[in-house]
């Protein structure tokens, strides 16, 4: 796995936003925190957009992660509400940007085949092999937002994992098969 990286995963929504932050220094995994904003009880867009995106740049802040992972829009039939789970999204990045952090967007589908290995997994197989792979429980089902967040940066990090490890594994086999080069 990739070393020494603080991910924090996004599940952005409008009415519930999960946030996960974990933590891999020498391939130790650690949660540094997660959980929910709820802003159901806020009435006013235009609030909320502002609320995810104080939320994230305290997250930011606080933790100062090298990259972020963010869940992506899936297609929905209600064309409004996938405009406000877009603008949430946008908030989130934009808070991102700024803070001249990295920023990769991820499918739902692919999350869950990244972290349960099936796309099609719901969110309670997620949510517990994401309790499983980071030895913590999430008991709340209100939270399950917080474990896609989560499952985000697990994805995030798996993907960037695989990178490397190919690019060193061939390196690897270079330099201890010199005669195999033509």
């Amino acid at each position: 796995m990739a070393s020494d990286k603080i991910i924090l995963g996004l599940d952005p929504g409008t009415n519930i936003m999960g946030f996960g932050v974990i933590s891999n220094k020498n391939q130790n995994l650690k949660v540094l925190q997660y959980g929910v904003i709820k802003m159901n009880k806020e009435e006013n867009h235009l609030k909320k957009l502002k609320i995810i995106f104080n939320t994230v740049n305290n997250l930011i802040n606080e933790f100062k992660p090298h990259e972020i992972s963010i869940e992506s829009p899936f297609y929905g039939k209600n064309v409004q509400s996938m405009l406000k789970l877009g603008r949430a999204q946008g908030v989130a990045m934009v808070a991102g940007e700024i803070n001249n952090i990295n920023i990769t967007e991820y499918a739902p589908k692919k999350i869950k085949q990244a972290v349960t290995g099936n796309g099609n997994a719901s969110k309670e197989q997620l949510n517990k092999m994401v309790q499983k792979i980071l030895n913590i429980e999430i008991k709340d089902s209100k939270k399950l937002d917080a474990s896609d967040a989560l499952g985000a940066a697990l994805c995030h990090l798996y993907q960037k994992s695989n990178n490397q490890t190919t690019k060193k594994s061939w390196k690897q086999y270079i330099i201890s098969n010199p005669e195999k080069l033509i």
